[in-house]
């Protein structure tokens, strides 16, 4: 089946699919400054017995399986747009997160070094979340796109994991390097952690991604077919009429 195409603006799909793309991309900006840790049923060679990955992962993920609907129904083009979009609006989050922490703070306020410590990302964690956000989304894009010129239409599932998983892979590599690595030994800023740790942190997080990317297929089909048989009724609708 060809990609949707829209004709007299956007449609309550495309505004959704943005929507979440947005708001999962937002959260896990405000939410990446908390460290979770996940016990394991059994302790695995890198990693051990825990997964240590940010508060971000699980809004990050989200961030994918909009993108991916919104590339299989709308293209390529489009969903770059959406990403690059994206890219800048984390500017802009980040702007008003920091002028508010710099305002001044009203007597009943809650405590402004509280405040600063929950939503006030370190820079380290910015350059690394922002390097890794640009490579890996638009990687994911034309990943995906690239599956569906070789195989068509079908195997939305292969196109769905595979760029998902190639995408999250290089977005963790990018992240944990940059932020804990490359950005602390080159500015300054932030701690540098030891090898095994970097290594650590990126097979871990890596894990729950890929985890995440597989169960996730189904819900990405049951939002494209749901798009695509509404688009074919009203377009039967409009037949008819």
């Amino acid at each position: 089946m060809s990609q949707t195409q829209t004709r007299h603006g956007p449609t309550i799909a495309q505004v959704a699919l943005i929507g979440l793309f947005v708001t999962a991309l937002v959260t896990a900006q405000l939410t990446a400054s908390k460290v979770l840790a996940f016990e394991l049923p059994v302790a695995l060679p890198i990693t051990g017995a825990q997964l240590a990955l940010p508060g971000a992962a699980l809004a990050y993920a989200l961030t994918f399986l909009a993108s991916d609907c919104y590339t299989e129904l709308y293209g390529r083009r489009a969903g770059q747009i959406v990403v690059n979009v994206g890219f800048v609006l984390n500017f802009v989050v980040l702007a008003l997160v920091w002028s508010t922490i710099a305002a001044p703070a009203a007597p009943t306020s809650v405590d402004p070094g509280a405040f600063e410590t929950a939503l006030g990302a370190s820079t380290n964690i910015v350059i690394g979340s922002l390097l890794a956000y640009v490579v890996s989304q638009n990687w994911d894009v034309i990943v995906f796109h690239r599956i569906r010129e070789s195989t068509g239409p079908e195997k939305l599932w292969l196109r769905n994991i595979a760029s998902t998983a190639s995408s999250q892979a290089i977005d963790t590599v990018i992240f944990v390097t940059v932020a804990f690595a490359v950005a602390p030994a080159v500015l300054g800023v932030g701690a540098v952690l030891e090898p095994d740790l970097l290594l650590s942190l990126i097979v871990g997080q890596y894990l729950l991604k890929l985890a995440i990317a597989v169960l996730d297929t189904p819900i990405v089909y049951a939002i494209v077919s749901l798009v695509r048989s509404r688009k074919e009724g009203s377009a039967e609708d409009a037949s008819t009429a």
